[in-house]
């Protein structure tokens, strides 16, 4: 897919878009701004943008069978009802919020929530993988830096997850029925980036993904002005080249699941490159042939 393919859906710039999905009950896309501290709502069909603030950081939403919806954020994970703003703490931080945070969190299948952290000095592989079932808030993994990538095969037995630091997807072995994972491996390792090394010349690191129907995982290389979808055997099987730098997370939309919505960021990224990326911030999107799987709805 040529560049020229990739269209602006949202053109009101975030600081760093993340966590998008798509609400088929509403034909609406949501996403976070997490440096933001925002929560939108984008109506395709009218184009209307409503967005709410927060006094703390949203690291990742997920819809509830409620109409309510999920929100990982700094001090906590909630309950949050769009009709009335308001928020339900449903477990306390399983860290220090000084210096760690949720980030990239889903639904699995089951309607368990999944949530990994980011470990903000970057400087050793403290951040963790969470699972929020039953009224419990439960550690399921670790030794990442930065988690992001969760994803579900189509069969539902296995699990994707990232340490965009380490440039490396995992899979793992998922039991749908209790939940448990098991058989870590790698599913895909990038190039680590050299100091002093031009973003020319840099492929980017693995952040957010979504799994298509045929079971291909689709990666925003963050830094890499790429997305890049990886058969179930981790083979890069297509490139799109986008127009900003700084992909964050796809996920599939419309009723028929074939558009792909694509967050960016701009937050703390050069002048020079802001300027020749008008669309930095913004949620690209371009169509598809493979749709893409449904959202998961917490139970």
């Amino acid at each position: 897919m040529s560049e020229g393919e990739v269209r602006v859906a949202v053109a009101s710039a975030a600081l760093l878009g993340e966590s998008p999905f798509w609400h088929p009950r509403e034909g609406a896309l949501y996403y976070c701004d997490i440096p933001g501290q925002r929560l939108y709502r984008f109506d395709p069909a009218g184009g209307a943008l409503t967005h709410w603030e927060f006094d703390s950081e949203p690291g990742s939403c997920a819809p509830c069978l409620d109409g309510t919806l999920l929100l990982a954020m700094r001090d906590g994970l909630f309950r949050f009802d769009p009709a009335t703003s308001q928020r339900e703490r449903l477990a306390e931080p399983p860290y220090d919020p000084a210096v760690e945070r949720f980030n990239d969190g889903k639904c699995d299948p089951q309607g368990r929530f999944w949530v990994g952290t980011i470990y903000e000095p970057r400087d050793a592989a403290k951040a963790t993988l969470h699972c929020f079932s039953g009224g419990k808030l439960l550690q399921r993994a670790g030794g990442a830096t930065v988690a992001n990538g969760l994803a579900w095969s189509p069969n539902g037995r296995t699990m994707y997850w990232t340490d965009t630091k380490a440039h490396t997807i995992y899979a793992f072995d998922f039991e749908p029925a209790s939940g448990e994972i098991g058989g870590q491996r790698v599913f895909a390792r990038f190039p680590l980036k050299q100091e002093g090394q031009l973003l020319e010349s840099y492929g980017g690191r693995p952040d957010g993904a979504a799994v298509d129907a045929e079971g291909c995982y689709w990666v925003a290389m963050f830094e890499g002005q790429r997305l890049l979808r990886l058969s179930p055997a981790g083979e890069v099987l297509r490139e799109v080249k986008l127009p900003v730098r700084c992909a964050t997370m796809p996920c599939f939309g419309g009723a028929d699941l074939k558009t792909i919505y694509l967050t960016t960021a701009r937050e703390k990224r050069p002048a020079a490159e802001l300027a020749a990326q008008p669309w930095a911030g913004c949620v690209l999107a371009f169509d598809v042939d493979v749709p893409g799987l449904p959202v998961n709805f917490a139970a």
